[in-house]
């Protein structure tokens, strides 16, 4: 699903909304989050799952054309951990072939 299938499925299932009012409705939420992630915060929605930051530590490694070391500095990313109802409600669908994402494959 992309921002803006999810923009129309907001202003579908929402009558009051307008396709503008989703989009900014659904833009206001991830700047929001994207915000929070910045400043280091967590969040933790019910239900779903939380999502925070994680430290990968300086590494060396190898660039794959020359082979030759090269320093990895710290990185801070962002890591979702989903909540039980969601592990749960996913792990309970069978898997169908036919549904699957080509990049899967």
């Amino acid at each position: 699903m992309t921002r803006s299938d999810l923009v129309e499925l907001l202003a579908e299932r929402v009558g009051q909304l307008s396709h503008r009012d989703a989009e900014a409705a659904v833009k206001t939420i991830l700047d929001a989050m994207s915000d929070t992630l910045v400043r280091g915060h967590r969040i933790e929605i019910r239900g779903f799952g939380s999502f925070s930051i994680t430290r990968r530590p300086p590494r060396m490694g190898r660039n794959p054309r020359t082979g030759e070391s090269v320093y990895i500095p710290e990185r801070r990313v962002p890591h979702f951990k989903p909540g039980k109802a969601l592990r749960e409600a996913v792990g309970a669908q069978p898997i169908d072939p036919q549904d699957q994402c080509p990049r899967d494959e």
